[in-house]
């Protein structure tokens, strides 16, 4: 067994308060785990920034490569949206020996 996971710093565009922020990361989240079901996908930090967020991704799997696959898809489709600029993306792999 293994657990991949993700960490996205994000920063967005035009957003001066917590209810813009809400309204573009919400989207965001929701088209993640809609686009993968058995991923965990949350908000994990700058919770109180406005323009920075960072994204946390979860997934088990019984291969190292299909959660690196699901992981790099997600990295992915938030590097894709328009609205949002990826600032770094972390990827770390756990096993059962670890």
């Amino acid at each position: 067994m293994y657990v991949g996971t993700l960490a996205l710093d994000v920063l967005l565009g035009d957003v001066r308060s917590l209810k813009q922020k809400r309204s573009v990361i919400r989207p965001l989240i929701a088209d993640l785990r809609r686009s993968f079901p058995g991923a965990a996908v949350a908000e994990t930090g700058h919770l109180d920034a406005h323009r920075r967020t960072q994204i946390g991704v979860a997934v088990v799997a019984s291969t190292p490569r299909h959660c690196n696959d699901v992981l790099t898809a997600c990295e992915r489709l938030v590097a894709a949206r328009p609205e949002v600029e990826l600032l770094s993306a972390r990827q770390r792999l756990l096993s059962e020996e670890d």
